[in-house]
């Protein structure tokens, strides 16, 4: 089977940091949010297709610098072409079935399961749901038994059909793309969906942790779910530094005499300078951290400068930023 990964989208929730950064390369538990979503896939996959549009050359330029254990292959759009218009301009070549992954969710689910609901059934898709409070954010599915009979986008919490959301993963008949009108933009979830429900869609209901982490509050609690689940990349405490052991910092940062919380990201090459204390975050790149600074529930973007003594406590700074 081969995968398409919609990587769109501007990042809007995650200004400033994402007018320098695409929110796929945000880094979390040690690694990017798009490789954690990589992880999802089975190592034997043919291909996975990245349908790409902004920022594109930065995503290209990274994943060409850390292959992924399967080939890639990016088709990138000149225009925002929604998720179905991009599904049907990336999709030439898609295998029968092939696995439909937003790459914006980190998700502790087995694609395998997905498949084998597939397999028995042998309908033109399943869905992965989670089930959530609030379904004002997702698409929403009416179940019989495990088929979906309804899908409604972004509903109000008085016209939600349940509380079982599209979870971004799924498996889908290649006869789904040829369902999508060409040549204009169109969202796959309102605007196709719903029209062929009666083909045989199904939903596989998750068990295993999801959030969407398109929104600081929400990547930072996609970082404490991979912590906790044991989906950081290689954790520990940094030689020098004193405090939490949840921490994923690069080799290359300089972390001296730093204490740290639980749920820490640092990227390469930066410098924390001692007595910081450092909870709840994540460091981009090159960051520079001064004396007796304390930062909890932050996203740092790369480069940016943080002047001893200071407090950064539930903000985004963008690149190159100066507090």
């Amino acid at each position: 089977m081969k995968a398409l990964l919609l990587i769109g989208g501007l990042g809007t929730r995650l200004r400033p940091l994402t007018e320098a950064v695409p929110k796929q390369l945000i880094p979390i538990a040690g690694k990017p949010v798009l490789y954690h979503v990589f992880d999802l896939l089975p190592p034997n996959v043919e291909e996975a297709v990245l349908a790409m549009g902004y920022r594109a050359a930065d995503i290209e330029e990274y994943v060409r610098a850390h292959p992924p254990p399967f080939p890639t292959r990016a088709v990138v759009e000149s225009t925002p072409l929604g998720s179905g218009g991009a599904m049907r301009f990336a999709g030439e070549g898609m295998s029968d079935p092939f696995y439909l992954l937003n790459t914006d969710v980190v998700a502790q689910v087995e694609l395998s399961d997905i498949r084998a609901v597939h397999a028995r059934r042998r309908p033109w898709g399943v869905m992965a749901l989670t089930e959530v409070e609030d379904t004002r954010p997702y698409g929403v599915a009416a179940l019989d038994g495990d088929r979906i009979v309804r899908f409604v986008e972004k509903p109000q919490p008085a016209d939600a059909p349940s509380h079982w959301a599209n979870a971004g993963v799924a498996i889908w008949s290649r006869r789904v793309l040829e369902a999508i009108p060409s040549g204009r933009p169109l969202s796959f979830e309102q605007e196709v969906v719903p029209k062929i429900l009666d083909r045989g869609v199904y939903g596989y209901r998750m068990t295993g942790f999801w959030e969407d982490a398109g929104t600081p509050t929400r990547l930072l609690h996609a970082q404490r779910l991979l912590f906790d689940g044991g989906r950081a990349q290689s954790p520990g405490l940094p030689a020098g530094a004193h405090g939490s052991a949840r921490v994923c910092c690069d080799a290359s940062a300089r972390v001296d005499g730093v204490e740290f919380g639980d749920y820490v990201t640092v990227g390469a090459d930066a410098q924390i300078a001692g007595g910081a204390r450092i909870a709840d975050s994540v460091l981009m790149s090159g960051v520079r951290v001064g004396k007796g600074v304390t930062i909890t529930r932050s996203i740092v973007g790369p480069g940016a400068r943080i002047a001893d003594g200071s407090t950064v406590a539930d903000r985004v700074l963008g690149a190159d930023a100066s507090v």
